[in-house]
């Protein structure tokens, strides 16, 4: 990031909805924010037009930029991991058809692999390489 953006992201204490265009530059992977009429924040939305709700809400109202920043990124980082629990939790409930379609991207890569690497050693462990065909079989 250069000064100049982040000069005017500094700026920007009145303004909120103006750090958008500085967002990529800040966050990796997020392209947007979801802003209410009271410019509060309550999600972010990813270049995939993705997008995860925030816990809480984000209020930048009366607060320095570098605060409500702050703020905002506490927010994804609990955010996201609470929607990698609930991947986790709805994943072996679902239809994988329905469940995929159900969750962002990165959120079926990372669940999907958790239950992947855990029927793996399953298969390991109780069979050896036999068990490990078999799970194969199972995947075709």
């Amino acid at each position: 990031m250069s000064n100049d953006d982040l000069l005017e992201i500094l700026s920007q204490t009145k303004e909120v909805r103006k750090v958008r265009s500085h967002l990529q530059k800040v966050f990796e992977g997020v392209s947007d924010l979801d802003f209410k009429a009271d410019d509060t924040i309550w999600a972010c939305i990813s270049p995939q037009k993705e997008k995860i709700d925030f816990i809480k809400r984000v209020d930048p109202k009366d607060r320095g930029v570098e605060f409500w920043m702050s703020e905002l990124e506490r927010q994804m980082i609990a955010s996201v991991r609470e929607a990698f629990w609930q991947g986790l939790e709805t994943y072996p409930t679902q239809p994988r058809c329905e469940w995929v379609l159900e969750h962002p991207g990165q959120i079926v890569l990372n669940s999907s692999q958790v239950f992947w690497t855990v029927d793996v050693e399953k298969a390991l462990s109780e069979g050896g390489t036999a068990g490990l065909a078999k799970y194969y079989d199972e995947l075709i």
